[in-house]
């Protein structure tokens, strides 16, 4: 088994999925690439057993085989060489990896790829397809509000809805809900199923920039995502959903019309001064003004700051969590949003206050008990 191949290209690849390789495991051969030539093509393989990833690419080879690298080791090595070809060869004896390079010759201790886990095949499943532009969206619109309490397991993934009127995207953890639906992504089989936050990680960081189709391939235990010369296999999460439907107020006669840009800031500035503990942030709503207010008893600090806005309904005050609503802002990322109120007590609905073509994305997020 050998192979010339640009160390940069090769660097890449490695790179794009060294992500899934856990350092810390019972099973030491899941701290290692599988690379597996067959001619003239290297498929680079990583694996934690709840996701996979793997990468190709053309090189100049002599022979098939297959062998088990330690990863961070080989990353550190390519990241440290000079873009160059560089030949690699095995031996299939003592599972050493030769590597040649312009001016040195190295080696590395391998182990037998045999050893190396399955990786997941696509078998009995439903596939749909969808622009990578698309999936990379859904990613950055609900990733932040998945839930890291390992006792609510289903909540620990986006989950995804298949049907023939589009796909929604929904991720909560109980503090903040976003529902984002595609109506251009559509699947005349209906499923539902729940993607590990890990494996939606690792997706948005390797999609490309540019567009291209991704196939979504998945059963019911595994979700196959292909594009160009990756693939990423990742375990479903095994629960039932919670009801997100049921917690999304209908009624909500307070309307407050903003800036989105505007009260960023004024929220980056204020929770600065407010308690770290809950980062209580209040908003005083009448008119066509909007105060808000942040202060922190234990050290004496306060602020306060008055914006422009269209607000329609009763006069009232409520209080959030200064963070939550800054990180729902960054995942709008619109110029103007709305925030549909009912009660200081009630779930705050927060949309753009215009939807994009084939979209449509609702954010919530619970109040604080004034005084809390």
């Amino acid at each position: 088994m050998k192979f010339i191949v640009s160390s940069e290209a090769l660097y890449k690849k490695l790179q794009l999925i060294g992500g899934v390789v856990s350092t810390n495991t019972v099973l030491p051969i899941l701290e290692d690439f599988l690379l597996e030539l067959d001619r003239n093509m290297l498929t680079a393989y990583a694996t934690d057993l709840e996701t996979s990833m793997s990468a190709s690419l053309e090189v100049d080879g002599t022979g098939s085989g297959r062998i088990a690298v330690p990863a961070r080791l080989l990353l550190e090595f390519l990241k440290a060489l000079p873009e160059q070809p560089i030949t690699v060869k095995v031996n299939t004896e003592n599972y050493s990896v030769e590597i040649t390079s312009e001016r040195g010759k190295y080696r590395l201790a391998g182990e037998n790829g045999d050893d190396f886990p399955r990786i997941p095949t696509a078998e009995d499943t439903k596939e749909i397809k969808m622009a990578s532009t698309v999936l990379a969206n859904a990613i950055d619109k609900t990733l932040f509000a998945v839930s890291t309490d390992d006792m609510r397991p289903a909540m620990m993934g986006v989950n995804v809805e298949l049907s023939p009127e589009g796909t929604v995207f929904v991720s909560t953890d109980a503090h903040r809900l976003v529902r984002y639906l595609r109506s251009d992504v559509r699947s005349q089989k209906p499923a539902s199923f729940i993607i590990p936050r890990k494996a939606l990680q690792l997706l948005g960081h390797a999609l490309p920039g540019e567009e291209v189709q991704v196939r979504l391939s998945y059963n019911n235990n595994n979700a196959f995502f292909v594009f160009n010369d990756v693939q990423l296999i990742c375990r479903l999460i095994d629960a039932r959903y919670p009801d997100y439907n049921a917690v999304i107020p209908k009624d909500n006669p307070n309307k407050l019309s903003i800036r989105s840009g505007e009260l960023l800031q004024s929220l980056r500035r204020l929770t600065i001064l407010s308690s770290k503990s809950s980062y209580q942030t209040t908003f005083s709503l009448s008119g066509a003004s909007l105060q808000i207010t942040s202060r922190d008893l234990d050290f004496s600090n306060e602020g306060t700051e008055t914006l422009s806005c269209s607000y329609s309904g009763e006069p009232m005050e409520i209080s959030f969590n200064g963070k939550f609503l800054i990180e729902i802002l960054n995942a709008l990322n619109e110029e103007e949003v709305v925030m549909s109120m009912s009660t200081p007590s009630r779930a705050c609905v927060v949309m753009p206050a215009v939807q994009k073509e084939h979209e449509n994305l609702l954010m919530l997020v619970m109040p604080i008990m004034i005084g809390g």
